[in-house]
């Protein structure tokens, strides 16, 4: 590996491992909060649970329009261009007030309705409804920690966000543990100690995710105010038509792409339940287990957007591809290290959720399975972010589209419904989904029409 080779990678681990930190840090954090809601019972778990899916469908526009902000900025930095950079940032504040107060006023009307939408037991409207409120009632604040967050990746500070997102994690497990429970007696060793608790269950639960993003969204602006090449001090809150265009043309196609994986999710789902309760379970674990593994992955995708989006800025074509080879090789490298691991250990992942044998040995068997195109999916993740990154968002939209329905679902649904097969089969489906995704990401890559679209023909 020559010099520049190197260079090259250590900047893209410079920028990758605070989100690599983050993410695994937030999946031990999430896994730990299910299972203190768990305590209370299982009523607790499915009022929790049952709105998940609208959750993730809820943040969608969040999530696109930080895409579009870290694109815009990340290309005016690499252009040198400070003042449009700092004009993107005012713009996200408009559209951190404009999401958050839209998308919280709508949850939260909708929230009364939504667990009878959505067919769950009546016994679980209750706690459903409140929950799902309280989660949404600061989505203001919510809104502030996304783009903010995305505002200052896109200029090279992974670390800040890492510590903020960190913090508001590390906020909700504490005062889950003071909200959820009633007062109780701790022992540690010899000692005894009277521990507070409101005792609020699953309300309190709900209360303790609301505050950490109020404290999250605060402390995110305020990094941003304090960051000298995005500071949007003094320019007020005036919509510039120009950028604000730019974000939502870049971040719509996102909301988009993740709305239809969202519903196309719903779907696949709904044919794994044709396939009896030993075979759902194994399913839900066996992706709660993979999710672990695939997390060096996204944490380099960041990094890949923000350095393609400052070499497309700089007219830079040549450091384009070098950073997107280059990023699509580490990417496949370190993610068939973790694949190799799932696949020499999946029993041991699957003995980490459940005592269940059957369910043990299916998800392994699974497991297994994905393990082996761990690789591929690393690349695609890379060249998602690439796209991304040069705001080219429309390229993901379509291919992530085209493959969820008309490989993984339609594959699915002959599989169960025709051919009678099992789990096995349905896991085959999704990894040829991720390998169809992949092989079509890196044709439009390698075919270079993009350029044109981005203004980079000279990139050639």
């Amino acid at each position: 590996m020559s010099g520049k080779n190197r260079g090259m990678v250590g900047e893209i681990v410079a920028l990758s491992w605070p989100t690599v930190v983050e993410q695994a840090l937030q999946t031990v954090v999430q896994f730990a909060d299910s299972a203190m809601v768990g305590r209370i019972g299982a009523q607790a778990s499915a009022s929790v649970g049952m709105t998940t899916s609208v959750t993730w469908l809820v943040n969608a526009p969040l999530f696109a329009m930080g895409v579009g902000v870290l694109a815009t900025i990340a290309r005016a930095s690499g252009a040198g261009d400070t003042d449009t950079a700092k004009r993107a940032a005012s713009q996200s504040i408009l559209l951190a007030l404009i999401l958050g107060i839209a998308v919280g006023v709508l949850t939260v009307g909708i929230s009364p309705f939504l667990p009878g939408w959505l067919g769950a037991d009546p016994a679980l409207h209750a706690d459903g409804s409140a929950y799902f409120a309280i989660i949404c009632a600061p989505m203001l604040f919510r809104a502030g920690i996304v783009l903010f967050g995305s505002v200052l990746r896109a200029v090279g500070d992974m670390k800040t966000p890492m510590v903020v997102n960190l913090s508001v994690n590390a906020i909700n497990v504490v005062l889950n543990y003071f909200l959820i429970y009633e007062t109780h007696t701790a022992r540690l060793g010899a000692l005894s100690l009277t521990i507070p608790g409101a005792g609020l269950g699953v309300t309190g639960a709900a209360v303790a995710t609301a505050i950490s993003y109020v404290v999250g969204g605060i402390a995110m602006f305020l990094a941003m105010l304090h960051n000298r090449k995005v500071s949007p001090r003094g320019l007020g809150l005036r919509l510039d038509r120009r950028i604000m265009g730019d974000c939502v043309r870049i971040g719509a196609p996102v909301a988009l792409s993740r709305v239809g994986a969202c519903l196309g999710q719903v779907v696949f789902s709904s044919q794994v339940t044709r396939l009896g309760t030993t075979a759902l379970a194994a399913h839900s674990l066996a992706l709660t287990a993979e999710q672990a593994f695939y997390i060096p992955g996204y944490g380099m995708q960041a990094a890949a957007a923000t350095l393609c989006g400052n070499a497309l800025g700089a007219r830079d074509g040549k450091r384009l591809r070098d950073v997107a080879r280059t990023s699509v090789l580490l990417a496949a490298g370190v993610m068939a290290v973790t694949g190799s691991i799932l696949f020499l250990f999946p029993g041991f992942m699957m003995s980490l959720f459940t005592p269940d044998e059957q369910v043990i040995e299916l998800g392994q068997s699974v497991l297994r399975i994905v393990a082996v195109s761990e690789p591929i999916f690393g690349a695609s993740i890379i060249l998602e972010g690439v796209f991304d990154g040069i705001g080219d968002t429309r390229t993901p939209l379509v291919i992530s589209i085209a493959t969820m329905w008309g490989v993984r679902i339609l594959a699915t649904y002959v599989c169960v419904n025709w051919l009678h097969l099992g789990l096995t089969a349905v896991w085959c489906c999704m990894v040829a989904d991720n390998v169809a995704r992949g092989a079509l990401l890196f044709a439009r890559y390698v075919r270079g029409r993009w350029k044109q679209s981005v203004g980079l023909e000279e990139a050639g």
